[in-house]
């Protein structure tokens, strides 16, 4: 793990450097680099009406309850569903989260990852189910991952939902939403979807996102989106997230894919981290149980 964490370190110092040295002409003496920000500045977040405290727990309320099954849960390595040991990592990353996001005033998280099967969408649905026991956050997690969903089939959902209908404005968040608890609402899709990059950066997009913050109110919406280096999906919504969390998988994700994601999502929205997801090998001293 140190040995990604040094070589990510010395890409990113790389990469500024050509950054700064190709600003001067040649032959032009160049004085020490100022330092580069790797992200761009948070997006203010949008004005939208102040709800009623009452119809908002009436609005949460009247959401479907969504049952899960344990030992459905326990094979799709859904550990944060009960906490304990095995939760203790998935509830580190969660109390990083929500402390950079507060810090900020970020609401908007996408998760994404390079390339298919780094478990983004496991890493998503953890990080909802450990936010889920804040009996004080409310919390929305959305499939956007259109043309691979998973979410669906990873929490035994059979409800014909559809987030896709929810964006493109045939219809609303209310049908297209299940409820988990008091305080986590997931709406997920049952079939790909066809031009998800168009629809992902439609003129709709900004009005349905505000209408579910509006009626709902939640602290934290999570993205679980498309992996950035097989389409464009991920670039085509970046400019509606305050920031992205980017799942690398251990023995699979390079350095190159990495530094390329980070590099292309930092000229869009802010960049929180890497998630390096799959380790077979870690040392006591991290004390992640979830990892393999």
């Amino acid at each position: 793990m140190e040995k990604i964490q040094s070589a990510l370190a010395k890409a990113r110092a790389e990469r500024d450097a050509k950054t700064a040295g190709a600003a001067a002409p040649a032959g032009t003496p160049q004085a020490a680099p100022a330092p580069v920000q790797e992200t761009a500045p948070a997006p203010q977040p949008k004005a939208s009406p102040a709800p009623v405290p009452g119809s908002i727990a009436e609005t949460w309320k009247a959401l479907p309850l969504l049952k899960l099954q344990p030992k459905l849960m326990k094979r799709n390595r859904i550990v944060a569903l009960q906490g304990g040991h095995e939760a203790t990592g998935i509830d580190m990353m969660r109390t990083r989260v929500l402390q950079q996001m507060r810090d900020n005033g970020w609401r908007r998280l996408a998760i994404t990852s390079p390339t298919a099967a780094c478990g983004k969408s496991t890493i998503a649905l953890n990080l909802a189910m450990s936010l889920q026991r804040q009996a004080d956050l409310r919390t929305v997690l959305v499939e956007l991952d259109l043309r691979r969903p998973a979410l669906a089939r990873m929490l035994g959902v059979q409800d014909n939902l559809s987030f896709a209908h929810v964006l493109e404005g045939t219809r609303p968040f209310s049908e297209n939403a299940l409820r988990y608890g008091a305080n986590l609402a997931i709406s997920t899709n049952q079939r790909p979807w066809r031009d998800a990059a168009e629809l992902l950066g439609s003129a709709h997009v900004p009005e349905a996102l505000s209408d579910i913050e509006t009626s709902y109110a939640p602290d934290l919406m999570i993205f679980d989106m498309p992996p950035m280096l097989v389409s464009d999906d991920m670039m085509a919504f970046a400019r509606h997230v305050d920031c992205v969390l980017l799942v690398a998988g251990a023995e699979s994700t390079t350095v190159k894919e990495i530094d390329i994601c980070e590099t292309d999502l930092a000229s869009q929205t802010n960049v929180m981290g890497v998630i390096l997801n799959k380790c077979r090998y870690m040392g006591p001293e991290y004390g992640y149980g979830y990892y393999e």
